[in-house]
């Protein structure tokens, strides 16, 4: 049986083309069906059951203590820090904050698990039955989120080489014991993009209320997918894969998309897809097995008895649910009705909190929101990217570009030097119209001078003054442009034109 499923998986591969390519396999008859359980690092200072640093890096198993290391007679002692987050992440996404929750062992043996077991929560979780609106393919969608709880990261293995003819592993505990929520969707999810949207929510929603840092390439937010296929229009659910530890989106819709298309092919070509775990490899842009599908009963879970249950009374969670920040859907709806922006620039300025904040810091002093937004979008973002900046650490602040927005506006210069001097006074951080002043880039409004340099600029070119004259009015911007060049783009657009038509219609 195993042969021969491996065997599918290779004709589906040749036949899809590997990574990258469009699948199309899929019949109009099939859909996906896809939950995600989300793993996100929490930015506390040290760990959930212990006072050992969560700091990213440092030298292997320098971040570590008895406790985190398992080591005999150690005991947990909860973080409560740990609870407000995961308390602020369950009130973000509308979930119901349990007055009494408790602690599980998640029983596994692998060497990166010191104690041989998890502290998790299973039966009784922190939070349950909320909810988040996404975006996806112009519309809102509700995807229901089944649980929020608390638990422990495993270590980390490192696999350094080969000696004589052993391979090797070594283990790196700094990570154990990191304080983690895990966030578990329904089955709600019809597809990769639905799903890459979901989890871009996510994340903002988690960096919003400053609980993680989002960094996916450091594993601070990852996720598993559950994923099945079935009939349209069939409400069971088909057996399903999960994949574990994507760690991008662009991987994730690549996963998803080759999975949901690996198992119909399995279904119509007269097989059943085997519940198991598999893994996606980036290069081939696959998914393979690794083994089959643990259930609950195999982690042999039961009630962590050295962790009284934890209670969370009404006041501890109205304190907390009084300190929630405005969300990331919240700002988007005010950010579309106040400003009048349209979605495309309201989801690009909400997407991090930072951008939005420069906006809102820049409109103040600037109150027209479109060319604010355009000038975020197009020069600040690039700049950004290119300094790998974030907005709130950018050296050219908001009043610096309302300053520049102003000058623009008041013709002091024109929007082609704007764009030119952006990059170099974000560099520098400094105030626009110093930085204009001591470049000597003030727009020339005298018209007597522009008259002066037109009149040059006509002598040289006669014929093509005979050949606007003559119909060939097109030539105007010709002319315009010997101009400008002359002036060094310096020459007001709106009087440069008007008084190169009254020249040349002479």
């Amino acid at each position: 049986m195993d042969t021969e499923r491996r065997k599918r998986e290779r004709e589906l591969r040749e036949t899809t083309g590997g990574a990258g390519e469009k699948r199309s396999l899929m019949p109009d008859t099939f859909e996906g069906v896809i939950g995600l359980e989300v793993h996100a690092h929490l930015l506390t200072k040290s760990k959930i059951f212990c006072s050992s640093s969560t700091e990213f890096g440092g030298e292997p198993n320098s971040h570590t203590c008895p406790v985190c290391m398992g080591l005999p007679g150690a005991l947990p002692v909860l973080n409560k820090m740990v609870v407000d987050f995961a308390i602020r992440a369950g009130l973000a996404t509308h979930c119901t904050v349990k007055r009494r929750s408790i602690f599980a062992r998640k029983n596994y043996f692998y060497p990166d698990l010191p104690k041989g077991y998890q502290i998790s929560q299973y039966e009784e979780p922190l939070c349950e039955d909320g909810y988040l609106d996404v975006f996806s393919q112009g519309r809102k969608k509700r995807i229901r989120i089944k649980r929020i709880h608390m638990e422990e990261d495993a270590g980390k293995l490192v696999h350094e080489g080969v000696i004589e003819t052993s391979t090797y592993s070594l283990v790196d505990f700094n990570r154990s014991s990191v304080p983690l929520i895990e966030i578990v969707s329904e089955p709600d999810l019809a597809g990769p993009e639905e799903a890459v949207s979901y989890l871009k929510m996510l994340r903002d929603v988690l960096i919003y209320l400053d609980i993680c840092d989002g960094n996916m390439e450091e594993g601070s937010f990852r996720c598993d997918a559950n994923v099945s296929v079935r009939k349209k229009g069939d409400e069971k659910l088909g057996t399903r894969a999960e994949l574990k530890n994507l760690n991008s989106f662009r991987s994730i819709e690549r996963a998803l998309a080759y999975e949901i298309e690996r198992q119909t092919e399995v279904i119509t070509g007269g097989g059943e897809v085997v519940q198991e775990t598999r893994l996606f490899n980036v290069d081939e842009g696959v998914t393979y097995s690794m083994r089959g599908k643990e259930e609950a009963h195999d982690y042999r879970y039961f009630p962590e008895p050295d962790l009284v249950p934890l209670i969370v009374d009404e006041a501890w969670e109205e304190q907390i649910r009084k300190e929630l920040p405005e969300l990331p859907v919240q700002k988007m709806e005010r950010f579309l009705s106040a400003y009048g922006l349209p979605r495309y620039d309201v989801e690009i300025l909400t997407g991090d909190r930072a951008l939005a904040s420069y906006f809102e810091e820049a409109v103040t002093l600037f109150p027209e929101p479109k060319t604010v937004s355009n000038w975020i979008m197009s020069e600040l973002l690039r700049e950004l990217n290119n300094s790998s900046t974030s907005p709130s650490e950018s050296p050219l602040r908001p009043a610096h570009l309302a300053e520049l927005l102003t000058l623009i506006k008041d013709e002091v210069i024109s929007g082609k030097i704007g764009k030119e001097i952006f990059p170099e006074i974000y560099r520098r951080g400094v105030a626009p119209a110093s930085f204009i002043r001591d470049r000597g880039l003030v727009q020339i409004t005298d018209a007597d001078a522009l008259r002066l340099t037109i009149d040059g600029v006509i002598a040289r070119f006669p014929r093509e003054v005979e050949e606007f004259r003559s119909g060939k009015e097109k030539l105007l911007g010709f002319f315009v442009g010997q101009v400008m060049k002359e002036t060094k783009g310096k020459a007001n657009p709106k009087l440069l034109n008007q008084l190169l038509a009254d020249r040349l219609k002479r």
